[in-house]
């Protein structure tokens, strides 16, 4: 239900629009395509779509709504399947929201699938061709992010926030409503839900991170081999005269063979240190200075574990509409004495901590009750890969008629 609620209002009425919009226009030429010879299988088509997307996360989704933009080519192979070489990009947001902090980063991002497309409408109907189609979308491949430095500036709330580029899976379901207005070109919309690595966003939420595209557009189709069929209710191919020869037939074949060279990208992994940084805040009465973090110290525990080579760094503040500078300044001092203390109890090496006391010189929030505090920040490291994409080639012997 939270995913349902979260798909903004905005996109269903496109998706109503534009399904309006086709209707309409198979209505006034279904008539014409009936008359016409439709091309033959198996069929190649390009196709350029546009429209919106957003990912679903915490922060509101209209906020995060972003125009899109797609490329495809592929192949019915016979009226009811088809596949496809899908990419979808490039323009992304995301957003955090707490007490304290409300902000929106920007992202880019490239999806590549392979689509299978089965059309509902032959599968269920009697003949091969219709103008008006349906199609169900299911695919799979790999989704890359980058440009990611808005996130990566606030890690100190989006701890998760990668540097560089971020590959992950992506699995899609979708569908695609299609409308013939000429014998090679058709309008389409589509709306799909593809499924992505959490953390995608740069925030972890426990499992995939969805996102939702819904976009119109324009496919190019020809056939694959000459010849055509007619729109008979039984799909019979047309028959040539007996005796009829075409001159190709009558000629001799020649063929010859060349090198042809096929480039691919291939994925290379290195090694690198990935980096952990959290922060603690814990807070005192008026002119208090027991340290009681219990929750703190067992998340600064498990942060330990889970990182390597961890640096603590302690500070303690007093506030300044409390008391006067001397007794704020021993008074910071005081906390940041328990502060430690409290960490080295529970078993944060000594050798790792670094710590300092600021009276009411320095005021780190602007909410003067708050300035009662320590803050606790850790960093650390564990091991991670860095992935490339690399270009390579193999050659290929190909053999083709030239007469």
């Amino acid at each position: 239900m939270k995913m349902l609620n979260l798909i903004h209002t905005d996109m269903i009425r496109l998706n109503f629009l534009c399904a309006a919009l086709f209707l309409l226009l198979g209505a006034t030429t279904i008539n014409a395509q009936e008359e016409e010879k439709t091309l033959s299988y198996p069929q190649i088509f390009f196709g350029m779509q546009g429209g919106a997307q957003t990912t679903l996360t915490d922060k509101h989704n209209q906020e995060l709504i972003t125009p899109t933009a797609s490329l495809s080519v592929g192949s019915f192979f016979t009226p009811v399947v088809g596949a496809r070489l899908h990419f979808n990009g490039i323009w992304n947001k995301g957003g955090y929201e707490d007490e304290m902090s409300d902000f929106k980063y920007k992202y880019k991002y490239l999806t590549t699938d392979i689509d299978l497309m089965v059309n509902l409408v032959t599968l269920f109907g009697k003949k091969n061709y219709y103008p008006v189609n349906v199609y169900l979308i299911g695919g799979a491949g790999l989704n890359y992010a980058w440009d990611n430095d808005d996130a990566y500036a606030r890690r100190d709330k989006l701890v998760l926030a990668y540097d560089g580029g971020r590959f992950s899976h992506n699995a899609r379901i979708g569908a695609q409503f299609d409308c013939n207005f000429s014998k090679h070109f058709s309008f389409n919309l589509e709306v799909a839900a593809n499924t992505l690595k959490d953390r995608y966003n740069s925030k972890m939420s426990g499992k995939g991170d969805w996102q939702l595209t819904a976009q119109v557009g324009v496919a190019y189709k020809f056939a694959a081999k000459k010849g055509e069929k007619g729109n008979d209710a039984k799909g019979e191919k047309v028959k040539s005269s007996k005796g009829e020869k075409s001159q190709e037939a009558e000629q001799a074949e020649v063929w010859e063979t060349r090198q042809d060279t096929i480039w691919y990208d291939e994925v290379v992994e290195t090694p690198k240190d990935a980096r952990g940084f959290m922060t603690w805040t814990v807070f005192y009465d008026a002119s208090k200075s027991d340290f009681e973090a219990n929750e703190q110290l067992a998340e600064i525990g498990a942060f330990l574990k889970n990182w390597r080579d961890c640096k603590v760094e302690v500070k303690s503040y007093a506030d300044a509409k409390t008391g006067n500078p001397e007794k704020n300044l021993a008074l910071s001092k005081e906390r940041l004495e328990k502060a430690v203390k409290a960490l080295k109890d529970a078993g944060v090496p000594a050798a790792s901590i670094t710590s300092q006391y600021f009276g009411d010189t320095i005021q780190p929030f602007a909410d003067n009750d708050k300035n009662r505090v320590t803050i606790i920040n850790a960093t650390g490291k564990r091991d991670g890969t860095d992935k490339k994409t690399v270009k390579k080639f193999k050659t290929k012997e190909v053999r083709y008629r030239v007469k």
